[in-house]
């Protein structure tokens, strides 16, 4: 094999490499693609923890603020968020607040997060994703993990944790989105 030939392999292995990445940036661009503060909230799709359950997605609260917590019925510091998110959405669900946390524990544990629900008295959308498909989407690291997500559907705060939502910090950033048409 000449050196000619050589170079011609090396040029037809390195097109087809770059080929590759480019194909597979293409497919795989959604789970590319950085969720940060500033960036646009990805939709969901998970179901109410009713006896007939229904879809939700994203889109049902277009135009509001929202709350989105992803968590499960077993992590401690959810369940010590709880409360602190309850009175934060009574004092707010008047101005327009959404809280939509949405449970990834395994599938079949719908009773036990009706169980959690009525245990914490939580008012707010309590949903269940046992495909953990808002974990992938939302590139969540832990539980509890939460995003706030303003009117127009961009991400204002990302948090790993728990976190007091209603601390006085917290409660002035939701007062200032909400405030904003």
């Amino acid at each position: 094999m000449t050196v000619k030939q050589q170079w011609a392999i090396v040029a037809i292995v390195v097109a087809v490499m770059a080929g590759a990445l480019r194909v597979g940036s293409y497919v795989l661009r959604d789970e590319l693609r950085q969720i940060a503060v500033g960036s646009k909230a990805p939709d969901f799709t998970a179901k109410t923890i009713d006896v007939s359950p229904v879809t939700k997605t994203l889109e049902n609260y277009k135009g509001e603020v929202i709350l989105l917590n992803v968590w499960t019925t077993t992590c401690p510091p959810c369940r010590q968020e709880m409360p602190n998110m309850e009175k934060l959405y009574s004092d707010y669900k008047s101005k327009g607040l959404k809280i939509v946390a949405v449970s990834v524990d395994p599938p079949g544990m719908e009773q036990a997060i009706r169980d959690f629900k009525k245990e914490f008295n939580l008012s707010f959308d309590i949903l269940y994703d046992a495909s953990g498909a808002i974990e992938q989407s939302y590139q969540t690291t832990g539980w509890p993990e939460s995003f706030v997500i303003a009117r127009d559907g961009t991400i204002h705060k990302k948090w790993i944790g728990e976190d007091n939502w209603n601390s006085q910090g917290n409660r002035r950033l939701f007062e200032q989105l909400l405030a904003a048409k």
